[in-house]
Order: structure tokens, then sequence, then C-alpha cells
């Protein structure tokens, strides 16, 4: 049964190994998953409210995220139990199959959804995902992530998020890097912030799908790449993650957060998308 996410606190929490997921729901119709990793639910409220007109609109905060407590603080967040926990979710909304949209490490986990769980999926839209392992340069880019953690570990919070941005090709001024990260900052925001670096980025980005279990997966995959993601690494995962899979990479507003820049544009070009299915 359909729960909403004005529901008690408990109807918005589901027990799941070792995590206690927090979810919401909006509308009714069709299912639409949104999903992010490490963004959580919060980022993709004003696309869920849009795409909530017509739909049943599932957002989550994934393990370990925010309100998605853990039972070990210091598990792993790969892909796989991603999956496994958006499956979870999924069934217990009972609303299926969706349409699961994912950006970034969210993409990756709906990826992984789709080449575990296809029978609850019927369209995959993995928008700019970042698997760096499907890359020529793979080694290369994986140094540049051992720095960038490495980095964090050993206090360097801006030095790491310098080093981040340099490698997604996503131009960054110092004085917003020094803004956005340093001196006072929400106790939250810095708690997930470290999640991602030490327990989330490596299993994210290093993890290789089975593009011959994707290709004959039964529910429709589709590759979103941002207008102004061009040259940037998402852009090069994305468009390689399409060739592999003999699709063309569907173009979507704004960059690799387009869904927070401009969620009027971004829901339009998504529907579009979802009505091609």
């Amino acid at each position: 049964m359909l729960t909403t996410a004005t529901d008690a606190a408990d109807a918005r929490c589901l027990k799941v190994p070792g995590a206690r997921l927090h979810y919401e729901v909006r509308g009714q119709g069709p299912l639409v998953v949104l999903v992010g990793a490490p963004m959580d639910a919060a980022a993709f409220a004003p696309l869920a409210d849009l795409l909530a007109l017509d739909h049943t609109v599932l957002t989550t905060d994934p393990r370990g995220i925010n309100r998605s407590r853990l039972e070990d603080p210091e598990q792993e967040s790969t892909p796989q139990l991603r999956a496994d926990d958006l499956s979870r979710l999924i069934t217990h909304v009972d609303a299926g199959p969706a349409v699961v949209v994912g950006s970034s490490g969210g993409a990756v986990s709906a990826l992984a959804l789709a080449q575990n769980h296809p029978g609850l999926v019927h369209t995959v839209i993995a928008h700019e995902p970042p698997l760096i392992e499907i890359l020529e340069d793979r080694e290369q880019l994986r140094a540049g992530t051992e720095e960038t953690v490495a980095a964090y570990l050993a206090g360097d919070v801006i030095g790491a998020w310098r080093k981040f941005f340099a490698q997604a090709g996503i131009f960054m001024p110092e004085p917003v890097l020094e803004q956005m990260f340093g001196g006072a900052r929400d106790a939250q925001h810095v708690a997930d912030e470290r999640r991602w670096f030490t327990h989330e980025m490596r299993a994210s980005t290093y993890w290789q799908p089975d593009f011959a279990a994707l290709r004959r997966a039964a529910c429709r995959i589709v590759v979103g790449v941002g207008q102004d993601s061009t040259g940037q690494l998402c852009d090069r995962t994305s468009r390689a993650l399409a060739q592999e899979l003999n699709t063309e990479p569907a173009a979507f507003p704004g960059g690799h957060t387009g869904f927070v820049e401009n969620p009027d544009a971004f829901a339009s070009c998504l529907r579009a998308v979802m009505h091609d299915s």
C-alpha cells in the first residue's frame, strides 16, 4: 500500500538488512524513482514535485546518507547494496515496475538495479554515471581518485575537492571552493561528505557493468548526458557506456546536476524521454 511523505515518520522508514532507509512518496500514477549517490532525497524534491502531478514519485536517502542510518557506520556503500535497497523500496511501495532515474552515483545504482533486478524496472535513465573503469585512461583516473581520497583522509578537505573537480573537468574558482568547503559547515553535510570520500567514491566509480547482462535485460536503458557537460569526465563515461550498449545518449538540460539547476526544463525533457518508452 502506498504511503506519502506526510505520513507518520515510521511510515517513511523501511528496515532493510544493515540499515533503515528514509524514503518519500509523492503523487499518483506510474512509478518514477529518482535516486542519487551521495545526493539525498532533498536534492530531487523540486523535480519530484513537478513529476508528481501525474506520477507516483519515490525518492530516498541512500544508505548511510543523511536520514538513512546504518547499523555499521563503516560499511562500504556499493552499487550492488544500493540496488538491493532500491529493489526493496520498489517492492515495498508496490507500484512497479518503475522508471528509475539515477544521477551520478545514483545512475550507477540504477544500472546495478537493471543488471540484478530487471523485473522491477521497465526503463532506467542513467544520467552521467562516473564509470571510469570503462575508459581507456582508467589507470590514470584511478590514481587520481586515490590521491583525492588520500588528501581528504589527511585532513585537506579543500585540496581533496580541488582534485575532485579538476579530474571531473568541472571548473570551480578558488573562492567558491573556500566558500563551500571551508570554515564552519553543517555537521550533516560534513558527515555525508566524509562517507562519500571514505566509503562510496571508490565503489561507485570503480564498478564495472556486466554489459552482456544489461544488453539482454528486458528493461529499456537510456544514457543521459548534460548539454553543458561536454568534455567533462561524466560526459566521457556516459558516451562510452552508450557505445557499449549500442544506443545513442539522450541530451538533458544543464550540466551534471541539471535537475537541480533547472528542474522545470529537466522535467520536460525527462517526460519526453519517458514517453518514448
